[in-house]
């Protein structure tokens, strides 16, 4: 059976009444919200084909999945590299602020310059 295709009038034109199937509703965190800001500006080919292939959420809530994982993994990482500890934080809270301040950004820096913006 085919479907019936609706057209609006636009001025002259009468333009098709696209519209795209419901997507899953997924929560987006931060890193997947950062991504589609960045695709819609530098890479609005990729983020149109997503977008009409049905495609973008899943794709975003990966790509949030991924940079969370990463960047979890890399703050326990560089506090082992730098040896923050429970011992350093009950001696001396500022410095264990500073140094954890300092892993927290690193690793956000690296989580965007490898996934997020790549």
């Amino acid at each position: 059976m085919a479907k019936k295709i609706t057209y609006t009038q636009q001025g002259d034109y009468l333009l098709p009444d696209l519209l795209l199937p419901e997507q899953p509703k997924v929560e987006i965190g931060i890193w997947g919200k950062r991504h589609l800001k960045y695709i819609e500006h530098y890479r609005p080919i990729l983020y149109t084909n997503l977008l009409t292939s049905c495609k973008l959420t899943a794709y975003l809530a990966d790509i949030d999945e991924q940079a969370e994982d990463m960047f979890f993994r890399l703050v326990n990482q560089l506090v082992k590299e730098d040896g923050v500890s429970e011992q350093l934080k009950a001696e001396d809270q500022m410095q264990w602020v500073r140094k954890m301040n300092n892993i927290h950004n690193q690793a956000i820096e690296i989580v965007n310059s490898e996934l997020i913006f790549a």
